[in-house]
């Protein structure tokens, strides 16, 4: 039970925030043994398209506080 408390105290920003899994979404290698459907890759399309949105809706806010005050 402490070791587990002392884990979560040495975890950094960059945790919590994730963003190596977000960049390893985008630049996975596909594997050709995994057998892929239309309404799995219409999924990943969507959920890719989704992240850049957000992506770009949370830089322009970012900008638009801190440049346009």
């Amino acid at each position: 039970m402490i070791e587990k408390e002392q884990k979560e105290e040495e975890r950094g920003v960059g945790y919590y925030l994730g963003l190596k899994e977000v960049a390893t979404y985008f630049f996975r290698k596909k594997d050709p043994n995994k057998k892929t459907n239309f309404s799995l890759k219409a999924m990943h399309t969507v959920n890719k398209i989704s992240i850049i949105i957000f992506i770009l809706g949370m830089l322009f806010f970012l900008f638009k506080i801190f440049f346009l005050r």
